[in-house]
């Protein structure tokens, strides 16, 4: 139980001291932000700080950290170091870095900032990328919920009726103006996320259970290599692209550019403590990896539902059964927003107008409906490579905005080379990728993100010339005419 405290601390130490390092990196001032100089009443509109945390902390949370920190438990504790370090040196940068340059130009999407910095060949790219990944999260994240609902319904209310239902709900919440729907319900059920993961480690620890120390070990009953697996499998609670498609949500509503820190960094690693408590709570309550890889294979609702119904009794249950739908529900209503905001970027089609909001949202939906009638468990198997890919390009677009404001770019370069790895090495070895030995897999996917770091430092550091982007500065609304 020391080591699961240990981490505890450090993360909290992590987002006063490093987090004030990589703000201190970025160099955030007093300028208009976009949520003023360009209000509209629909995407950008300002909010309160309080409630953006709480909106950002549910957008990139959803299930992540309750899902992918149990599937990290499987290997044992050793877990607990890929949430805390992952969320201090990656996650939390990456999920800053991303938001503040957003701010930076516009609220763009992570697409139009990868252009910016490494390319028009890498916008298109990251364009069709990330509306694909978006619209998958969308889709998967619409029949299970429905499955759920319908399961505790009367039988006339089948999954085919909650899946009209929570469609109808994604329709409007990626319609209407993000303070109407989305600004009203998430910092609720942001606010149950926190309660559930606190309650769940208060019985754990308070409870007859023992959190195993931190051990290198792999402690995976079927022998499933940590490298690089685990560190796929422990996305959202350590790094993850997603969140490179949230974050310009919340950076076309906040007010100040000093409160960065506290919003995307700050949720950051309030999510990585959520997983941390999640992970300590899988091997704890089953008493081991073996007992828990077990249970994971009945599903893992299933497990979320028994150890928050047997540490916390009937209010567990219903805290869990709200965190099951609703938290998979706000991941995916906002994933179609997303995907609204990336299309209209890439298309130039101001979003202002209803009827522009219509002419994206109804195919969006229509899309993501015809989808929902399809198997896409297996497309859904290259959604956790994918994933951190666009984590590894975040991260490298973030190095280039950063050489170019003669900052120092080593804190995003360093978690981009380590990501560039982890990317390449997994979808060498996976089942849904090459299938190839790990001595093939191991080095090559090393090469590859040496030769990206070298890349890097040739282009950026060593070629001084005029590259991608050279164009590309910050937005400075003080010093303009407001839009």
């Amino acid at each position: 139980m020391i080591s699961f405290f240990s981490c505890i601390i450090l993360l909290i130490v992590g987002y006063f001291f490093y987090g004030k390092f990589a703000e201190k990196v970025f160099g955030p001032d007093d300028r208009v932000t976009p949520a003023t100089a360009m209000e509209d009443g629909t995407d950008y509109v300002p909010m309160g700080t309080a409630r953006i945390f709480l909106i950002q902390l549910l957008n990139i949370a959803g299930l992540g950290p309750i899902f992918g920190a149990l599937a990290g438990a499987a290997w044992g504790p050793s877990v607990f170091l890929w949430i805390t370090f992952g969320t201090i040196l990656g996650g939390g940068v990456h999920d800053y870095m991303v938001g503040m340059m957003s701010m930076r130009h516009k609220g763009a999407s992570v697409s139009e900032l990868t252009g910016m910095y490494l390319g028009n060949g890498m916008k298109q790219v990251m364009r069709v990328f990330s509306v694909v990944l978006l619209v998958l999260v969308g889709v998967t994240f619409s029949t299970g919920p429905a499955n759920l609902l319908a399961m505790l319904t009367p039988q006339m209310l089948d999954a085919k009726f909650w899946l009209m239902v929570v469609l109808i709900y994604y329709f409007i919440a990626t319609f209407v103006p993000i303070d109407k729907v989305i600004g009203k319900i998430y910092p609720i059920f942001g606010i149950c996320l926190i309660v559930m993961a606190l309650g769940v480690g208060g019985a754990i620890v308070l409870g007859d259970y023992t959190i195993p120390e931190i051990t290198l070990q792999n402690l995976h009953p079927k022998g499933t290599p940590i490298w690089p697996i685990m560190f796929i499998s422990v996305a959202c609670g350590a790094i993850s692209g997603f969140h490179a498609t949230q974050s310009p949500l919340m950076a076309r509503c906040m007010t100040s550019e000093k409160k960065g820190r506290s919003v995307f960094y700050g949720a950051m690693v309030s999510e990585g403590i959520i997983a941390l408590i999640w992970a300590a709570a899988g091997v704890a309550f089953y008493n081991g990896t073996g007992g828990l890889v077990e249970a994971l294979a009945g599903g893992q609702s299933n497990v979320v539902y028994e150890i928050c119904f047997t540490t916390l009794g009937g209010a567990g249950a219903v805290i869990a059964m709200i965190g099951v739908i609703a938290c998979p529900i706000s991941s995916a209503d906002t994933a179609y927003r997303s995907a609204r905001l990336t299309l209209a970027d890439w298309f130039g089609i101001d979003q202002k107008p209803i009827k522009n909001r219509l002419l994206l949202t109804i195919p969006l939906l229509g899309v993501g409906a015809i989808l929902t009638q399809m198997d896409v468990q297996a497309v859904w198997r290259y959604f956790s490579w994918s994933n951190q890919t666009l984590a590894m390009i975040a991260l490298w677009s973030a190095s280039v905005y950063l050489y170019r404001r003669k900052r120092l770019y080593w804190i995003t370069a360093l978690p981009a080379t380590f990501m560039s790895a982890v990317s390449c090495t997994y979808i060498l070895m996976a089942s849904e990728g090459f299938r190839l030995s790990t001595a093939i897999a191991y080095p090559v996917g090393i090469l590859f993100a040496v030769l990206c770091l070298g890349t890097f430092i040739f282009t950026c550091v060593m070629g001084k010339g005029k590259h991608a982007g050279e164009e590309a500065f910050d937005v400075d609304f003080s010093k303009t005419d407001k839009l």
